[in-house]
């Protein structure tokens, strides 16, 4: 976090920029930044949010079993994900648990899931802010020295220079921009074999799945995964390449998003061997996960038990829109195993809209809460973030040292990740190590090996799914009972973090239920405690590299910044100086439309 006395900013001169909306699908993230241009800093920046959704009201008296189609409708990218999170908090719920096969069939589709989002927000969006149109603009001395950079993996990914990378970049021209659509769309065709649409699946359910097995099933899903493996294998080195010649020609860049490393997983992939959706057991079967689940501070391990990292959610308002709940009902005053469980907590949470003007100076800005997670050690509420999702489950399972399935291997420092034999390439392995920072260019590398990763453990989950078909093991649904009462939370990975899902059920209805995915977590405003967001966090107090000055500024290094959050894929980015004048300019790096050639 970074601290700025008031008597510093009164001296400096301040200018006032925006950028709102910065979205995905919808206009709900705006970005508002005060910055000295003479000493090249961000000297403050506030998270906004200026929507509205209201899951949590209006699931209140639903059948918990429709719980997963509704909330998958959260949202359009990574609906799957929702919907499984809700599955396994609905399983809990139940008491029940999906037979083996059922459970590789979710994990394939989530693999598939991974890798199709993470291609494309990589590829086709936050890399356009890296392509050769966007750094001509912005940094045209860098372009020029990337001209005659040579790529240190040429020999792999078949670009020469540095320049040449970003040019492959360039959108709708660039021969990596178009392959990576490619790979997008095959990759979805993976999904959808497993979970039968996307991104609202049709065919899961809370006991497993609808999809029906054969060996046919498996054998379309490999062929398309061994599709995209040349990919893979090329634009992992791709990255490196590019990413460690920023680090080479900016010295200094590795600051650019830098904060304290506060990182959190949720863990993604069950066992089937381990998992029995039992809360009380829920702490050995989370580490059973092929993602291991975590909170990292400060680059040590703090725990790997999903007990201890939902006793420690609490869920504070502070710059949020909303009425507190503390004298509202308490749902669950202990856990299943007898622990006292918050006020704050998402099972105790009530949401009590309270729309109003924002204000930023010194008020409420934003629609989004503000979830911390609590360190019993310290007393402190740590603003968790999820590094973008690639870069905290890679962290936590790197340091954790327990998975080990011969396609990737946790060593304690590090990944490793081995993928056989494709089309054009041999085998390849490569090795993600934990990082010095956690930075705007760590998240963005880590995506691209968690795409490597997933689709190793892909292919550990398609042997596991043959040898239990071979072996005439072909159920995937277990029938169950709604309980008049119960509780359950689901513990998942987005593909852009982590994602909890709580969930009370009375007289066989749903009397509170709760969705936390990582938009709340990492687009956080300021606390109770003052402590910015992620995102406030990351940006303030940021140095800033782009040559242009105030009149031409396109803010490159802040929305690279706030994009390697993967924070629900960028559309469109307008930008507005602190006098309400409209610049000229209108950066828009999802589709490229006003960067000239």
């Amino acid at each position: 976090m970074t601290i700025r006395s008031k008597e510093a900013q009164e001296t400096r001169q301040l200018v006032e920029m925006s950028w709102d909306p910065i979205t995905r699908i919808i206009g709900n993230l705006g970005i508002y930044t005060k910055i000295d241009f003479n000493n090249n800093e961000v000297v403050e920046c506030k998270s906004t949010s200026s929507l509205f959704r209201g899951y949590s009201v209006f699931m209140r008296g639903k059948d918990p079993r429709d719980s997963h189609f509704i909330t998958s409708r959260i949202c359009g990218i990574c609906g799957d994900n929702h919907a499984t999170c809700s599955v396994y908090a609905q399983n809990m719920a139940y008491g029940i648990k999906t037979p083996p096969l059922g459970e590789w069939i979710i994990n394939l589709g989530e693999a598939a899931e991974y890798m199709f989002d993470h291609t494309l927000f990589q590829d086709n969006l936050v890399f356009v802010d890296y392509c050769e149109q966007i750094v001509k603009e912005t940094n045209p001395s860098l372009l020029r020295r990337a001209e005659t950079t040579e790529a240190p993996h040429a020999d792999v990914h078949g670009y020469r220079t540095i320049a040449d990378i970003m040019r492959a970049f360039n959108p709708f021209t660039g021969a990596m921009y178009r392959e990576a659509l490619q790979v997008s769309r095959v990759t979805r065709e993976m999904f959808c074999l497993m979970e039968g649409r996307h991104v609202h699946p049709s065919t899961i359910y809370p006991g497993g799945v609808g999809t029906v097995a054969t060996p046919q099933l498996f054998t379309d899903y490999l062929s398309r995964l061994l599709r995209v493996l040349d990919f893979i294998k090329k634009v992992v080195p791709v990255n490196d390449d590019l990413f460690d010649f920023f680090y080479e020609a900016l010295p200094g860049y590795e600051e650019v998003g830098r904060r304290r490393i506060m990182l959190g997983c949720w863990g993604s992939f069950q066992d089937p061997a381990v998992v029995d959706y039992d809360y009380r057991t829920m702490g050995e079967w989370g580490r059973g996960m092929f993602v291991t689940p975590g909170i990292v501070l400060d680059g040590e391990l703090r725990t790997t038990s999903l007990v201890d990292i939902n006793l420690g959610l609490r869920i504070l308002l502070g710059s949020s829109f909303y009425d507190d709940w503390q004298n509202e009902e308490m749902f669950v005053t202990h856990d299943p195993l007898g622990n006292p469980v918050d006020r704050r907590h998402p099972w105790n949470q009530t949401t009590l809209p309270k729309p109003q003007k924002r204000n930023l100076t010194d008020g409420n800005y934003s629609w989004v809460m503000s979830p911390r997670w609590y360190d019993d050690r310290t007393g402190d509420h740590l603003a968790l973030d999820t590094g973008g999702g690639a870069l905290a489950r890679l962290w936590t399972t790197a340091l954790a040292g327990i998975v080990d399935t011969g396609f990737v291997k946790a060593t304690g420092h590090s990944v490793e990740i081995n993928l056989p034999k494709s089309t054009l390439l041999p085998e390849m392995r490569f090795e993600w190590k934990v990082p010095q920072w956690s930075n705007t260019i760590e998240r963005n590398r880590a995506r691209i090996y968690f795409i490597a990763y997933s689709a190793a453990m892909a292919f550990h989950f398609l042997d596991k799914a043959m040898a239990e078909v071979r072996a005439g093991r072909t159920k995937v649904f277990t029938d169950f009972d709604v309980p008049d009462e119960a509780i359950g939370c689901g513990f998942h990975e987005a593909v852009r973090g982590v994602l909890s899902h709580h969930m009370v059920i009375r007289d066989g209805k749903i009397a509170n239920y709760h969705p936390y995915p990582p938009t709340p977590w990492n687009a956080s405003p300021r606390d109770t405690y003052g402590t910015p967001g992620p995102y406030e966090d990351a940006v303030q107090g940021m140095h800033i590299f782009e040559e242009n000055g105030p009149e031409n500024f396109k803010g490159i290094d802040i929305m690279r910044t706030v994009r390697s959050f993967d924070p629900c894929l960028p559309c469109g980015v307008h930008m507005y100086l602190g006098d309400g004048k409209v610049l000229k300019q209108v950066h828009s790096p999802t589709l490229g439309t006003s960067v000239s050639g």
